[in-house]
């Protein structure tokens, strides 16, 4: 039976909200819709100041700051809303072609990282306010014996009209730089690490306290496990792009359950095929699943809020486009190598949040999937080996890179995929270039990556 527990009750309304700025922060329009509501109020305020606080003859002793006519008044402003409505179709049109061109030479799954630009949505945002703003003022102007003219209502649309010549030559310059490829790695990178901080957090449950490793043996999983658990079926088709870990902790703790988890962020999951399986499964009822279900949060696309591999194939995919025969850019391709690695050297020095984890009891409460660094480098490394081969400079790279990343980590599983790493690379490269003093640059990079990871020269 489900308790009522306050702290869980707050932690579940906060992940909804969570939930739900997740799905609106990657859209284009939420920002400028703020902004024209805001400019809605800020022409009702500044209205209201002009008809009930300012005094219409102490303003207007000011000449050169106040228009004198209504018809004045009217055409300000309607040459103001006329103008910002037009720059806006510009801006409009210039992201298009900059959308365009990110799309042919970066990949198209870059384009949501222009779209969630802070930079363009206060662009757009701006004109587009204005425009409102100036269009509520026209219809309060009043001309004959009831004349009313707003004086600070319009000088207030003079000032934003000549902050948004300011924006707009912001605007022309975050445009160009914005397609910039180190712009863009530099944007893919920081997501990458964004993922990185949710993906290996400092402790969701832990390990057995006895056993001193978070790494342990599920000994203690019910041994009825697999017939009396009952599943929580995704209600839903999609990608899982965020998942409550500490909710589901805290779910399975106040209510004595194991939570077996299916999937892990970027898996897609069919409608109706098993998400979690709960033990016991008679306490399995509508508001558990109901709890279960919202930990969850399912999407048509992968994003990289807690899916680092995605983040990865993000960087992965501009460094391949880069190496085609069109693009031919090993330069842009090497950016992406460094970067991958300040990663992974990132993810080398946190612990890989075990499989299975325990409460403050040592009861254990989830089993998940995890993603290991094997995983991460795999997905970091496999395509631009693939497709980098007959590039000595990006085959010298890669094993420099696998030696940055050899200083960072102590573990032999991942020592031993980092050798597994630099015998492909080496392997590519005799293959793929067919000159020998590159091959010989190649093989001084692979013999110092096996002097660093402890490992004897093996036969190519």
């Amino acid at each position: 039976m489900k308790t009522f527990n306050p702290v869980n009750e707050i932690r579940s309304f906060f992940w909804f909200i969570k939930a739900l700025w997740y799905s609106i922060r990657s859209s284009y329009w939420f920002l400028p819709a703020l902004m024209v509501i805001f400019s809605v109020f800020l022409s009702f305020t500044t209205i209201y100041i002009d008809y009930r606080v300012i005094k219409t003859e102490w303003i207007e002793s000011f000449e050169w700051f106040t228009v004198n006519t209504p018809d004045g008044a009217r055409a300000l402003l309607s040459t103001v809303a006329g103008s910002m409505i037009t720059v806006a179709g510009v801006v409009f049109s210039i992201l298009i072609v900059a959308l365009t061109l990110a799309s042919s030479q970066f990949g198209p799954r870059l384009l949501e990282n222009f779209m969630r630009d802070r930079g363009n949505q206060v662009v757009l945002g701006t004109f587009i306010s204005t425009f409102v703003y100036c269009l509520l003022l026209l219809r309060t102007i009043r001309g004959g014996d009831s004349s009313f003219i707003p004086q600070l209502s319009v000088t207030v649309a003079l000032l934003l009209a000549i902050f948004s010549i300011s924006v707009f030559i912001y605007f022309i310059d975050h445009a160009a730089t914005s397609i910039r490829a180190s712009n863009v790695i530099n944007g893919a990178k920081s997501n990458l690490d964004k993922a990185i901080e949710d993906l290996f957090p400092e402790k969701i449950g832990h390990g057995r306290k006895d056993l001193g490793s978070w790494w342990i043996s599920p000994e203690e999983l019910p041994a009825d496990f697999s017939e009396e658990s009952r599943p929580v079926a995704a209600p839903s088709s999609g990608y899982v792009r965020v998942v409550d870990n500490h909710g589901l902790m805290d779910l399975s703790t106040s209510r004595n359950l194991i939570l077996k988890i299916e999937h892990k962020p970027g898996d897609f999951v069919v409608e109706g095929r098993a998400l979690v399986y709960v033990w016991p499964g008679e306490e399995l009822d509508g508001d558990t699943k109901g709890d279960i279900e919202g930990s969850f949060i399912l999407g048509t696309k992968r994003t990289s809020e807690q899916d680092a591999e995605y983040a990865i194939d993000q960087l992965v995919e501009i460094a391949v486009r880069a190496l085609s025969p069109g693009i031919n850019d090993p330069f842009t391709a090497i950016m992406c190598i460094d970067n991958l690695t300040s990663a992974l050297c990132e993810v080398a020095g946190r612990s890989t949040p075990s499989a299975y984890r325990y409460d403050q009891q040592n009861q254990l409460r989830i089993i998940a999937k995890t993603t290991t660094f094997t995983n991460l480098l795999d997905a970091s490394f496999n395509q631009i080996r693939q497709y980098g081969q007959s590039s000595a400079a990006v085959t010298i790279r890669l094993l420099e890179s696998i030696a940055v990343i050899a200083g960072a980590v102590s573990g032999e599983i991942e020592k031993e995929a980092l050798l597994r790493h630099a015998k492909m690379i080496r392997r590519g490269g005799y293959n793929g270039l067919p000159e020998e003093l590159d091959r010989k640059d190649v093989e001084d990079r692979y013999v110092k990556v096996l002097e660093l990871l402890g490992a004897k020269e093996g036969q190519i």
